[in-house]
């Protein structure tokens, strides 16, 4: 199940470095290039409620295979795409693949382990996995793209894809009998299609706001879009027979504000990632290879952080992890706007900042999906894992789109474009951290007991 996360993980941000070697190939330009990017991520958020949904109700095991399978074939033909549309559309297919297979994946953690230490350790394990896929995919992107050729970095998860797949069939138990009303309820097509249009509209009219010479009316049709689809999704959902999100989500107050806060803390965790690449390469004039090699102490912070949260989580309980986590993303942030705007001290004034980040991924995240998770049955599993995964991903792309977006507009503002983006991203932490402070408390994951051997549940 890590294998895959990490692969998942890495095909978010192993593109960026690659982008410019892709234009050049198919005569491209940066804006065109964007959708690389963007369309994975937005089409995987916004279909990872339907690929909970799957899991729910024809089986964890061959909804896994599924969806990996699929993964796997749109790796395979984005690395051998005659055409930027054809890359462009197996990217759409590869953020599909994502939807349907990772909150398959991440129930079947989450139903191995009971609640307590053993399942806060598990998921320490998978944050610290995914957040080293993030970070490596900068690196990887580098060194692959340097040496084999953008193609490969694509290419090279595809063999691996291919143990997931054996393991998923060998190593994963059998799916329980799907009753037949379950069996014959039809899924809500509707309601993915507009969760998935809602963002991507949103998107492209942030990003197309920014852009000199763009029609206001192209911007405001693509936000009018937008509010529009998300109107449309909550009169789907709630008219529906077999909804995304049953209604009876939605009365679990501390899963809601446990996914709103993820929403607003991813964003700005994803805000923070590329200024800090911005940083190193347009600020501090540092090569591509180099900007990603400059980051590897960022995924040793990562592991640790991510590792240590559990520990810490039975101990100060889950509010008071995740306010340290905005705590120190905000810092984070404060510090990188710092050394930007001023360029003084050069990369090596950005190292505190790393142990900052890694931090506010380890101790928010890990928080945050203990809380989103707490009293999960076999029977709504899959979908409190796609809720929580949808809100991480949308949250990063929307807050991408408006921190970043906004941040960078020359059209927009004359003032500095890192200063911008941080205050933006200040703003939803702080909305975050109000949400967590009043988020209601599920019941603190125990501390192992004293003398204990840590791999065993206490008591």
């Amino acid at each position: 199940m890590s294998l895959l996360q990490f692969f998942i993980a890495v095909d978010v941000t192993v593109v960026n470095i690659a982008l410019p070697s892709i234009g050049a190939d198919f005569g491209v330009g940066g804006h065109s290039l964007t959708w690389v990017v963007v369309g994975y991520t937005v089409t995987g958020g916004g279909m990872l409620m339907l690929g909970g949904r799957l899991g729910d109700l024809l089986g964890r095991r061959r909804v896994l295979v599924l969806g990996t399978g699929l993964f796997g074939v749109a790796s395979l033909l984005a690395g051998l795409a005659p055409t930027f549309g054809l890359l462009v559309v197996m990217r759409l297919l590869q953020g599909a693949g994502e939807a349907v297979a990772l909150p398959a994946a991440m129930a079947t953690v989450i139903l191995m382990f009971p609640e307590g230490p053993r399942r806060s350790r598990a998921l320490g394990v998978w944050a610290a996995v995914a957040s080293c896929g993030l970070v490596l995919g900068f690196v990887l992107s580098g060194v692959i793209t340097a040496h084999l050729g953008w193609r490969w970095i694509f290419l090279i998860s595809v063999p691996f894809i291919l143990v997931v797949l054996l393991a998923a069939v060998f190593l994963v138990d059998g799916d329980r009998p799907v009753a037949e009303d379950r069996r014959r309820r039809a899924l809500d097509l509707p309601g993915a299609v507009l969760l998935t249009a809602c963002p991507l509209l949103f998107t492209f009219g942030v990003v197309e706001a920014g852009e000199p010479g763009t029609s206001p009316w192209v911007v405001t049709a693509a936000l009018a879009g937008a509010v529009a689809a998300g109107i449309g999704f909550v009169r789907v959902e709630a008219r529906s027979r077999n909804p995304l999100v049953p209604p009876r989500f939605f009365a679990h107050r501390t899963r809601v504000a446990a996914n709103l806060a993820t929403v607003l803390l991813s964003g700005a965790l994803s805000t923070s990632f590329l200024l800090f690449t911005f940083s190193l390469q347009d600020r501090l004039g540092m090569g591509p290879l180099g900007a990603g090699l400059t980051m590897l102490p960022l995924a040793v912070s990562l592991i640790v952080f991510s590792l240590l949260a559990p520990r810490l989580l039975g101990r100060w309980g889950a509010r008071a992890c995740v306010l340290a986590g905005m705590g120190f993303t905000a810092a984070a942030m404060a510090a990188i706007a710092l050394v930007s705007a001023s360029s003084a001290g050069g990369a090596a004034a950005l190292v505190p900042a790393m142990p900052l980040i890694a931090a506010g991924m380890g101790f928010g995240l890990v928080g945050l999906q203990y809380v989103a998770v707490t009293g999960v049955t076999e029977d709504d599993a899959g979908i409190a894992s796609g809720v929580q995964r949808a809100a991480d991903q949308l949250g990063g792309a929307a807050g991408v789109a408006v921190c970043v977006g906004v941040g960078f507009a020359p059209t927009l503002h004359s003032f500095d474009p890192f200063v911008v983006a941080t205050l933006l991203a200040g703003v939803g932490l702080a909305t975050g951290a109000v949400v967590a402070w009043r988020m209601p408390a599920p019941a603190a994951a125990p501390a192992p007991a004293a003398g204990a051997d840590p791999r065993e549940p206490a008591g």
